[in-house]
């Protein structure tokens, strides 16, 4: 919050899997909040992006929502996302979010992976780095399955093969 100050931020949170860490991230935002008179303005809006079958990259980036990006020129914006691992997915959003012209553009990933894959991208804000391995919980799935976790953790061999698609 320093780094973007007492600024109107909009939030865009990539769905499905970061909704969850949006949640917990804007009531950590606002906690400070609650005793005080000042307040951060917050909007939110949503954009999925399709990326993977199975636990494997389709090396196509599909943008789902977010149609009308023109409403982020001029505005601070926080992009909010699961896990950044290969860097592709998120060098795509912000090419295309900048091309709206917006004032300010930060990121934050709840998990950074340690893979060889990735071409050096560091988002501005990061949780937890961890070891190249496929995660499910916390809102991040194996073909739909395993949202509903209320921790993070790695898919065994077995239940990819359970829940294959």
């Amino acid at each position: 919050m320093k780094e973007i100050g007492g600024h109107h931020i909009m939030g865009l949170c990539v769905l499905k899997w970061g909704y969850k860490f949006l949640a917990d991230l804007l009531d950590y935002i606002k906690a400070p909040n609650r005793n005080s008179d000042k307040s951060i303005p917050m909007t939110v809006d949503f954009i999925r992006l399709k990326i993977y079958c199975n636990n494997q990259s389709t090396g196509d980036i599909k943008v789902i929502g977010g149609d009308n990006l023109s409403t982020l020129t001029g505005k601070n914006f926080l992009i909010v996302e699961d896990t950044i691992d290969t860097d592709k997915t998120m060098q795509t959003l912000l090419s295309l979010v900048k091309q709206h012209n917006p004032k300010m553009v930060k990121v934050a990933s709840l998990l950074v992976k340690r893979t060889p894959r990735s071409v050096g991208y560091r988002p501005d804000f990061v949780g937890f780095e961890i070891p190249d391995k496929f995660v499910i919980g916390y809102a991040l799935d194996y073909n739909e399955y395993f949202r509903d976790l209320n921790h993070a953790c790695v898919i065994s061999e077995t239940r990819k093969a359970k829940y294959k698609a």
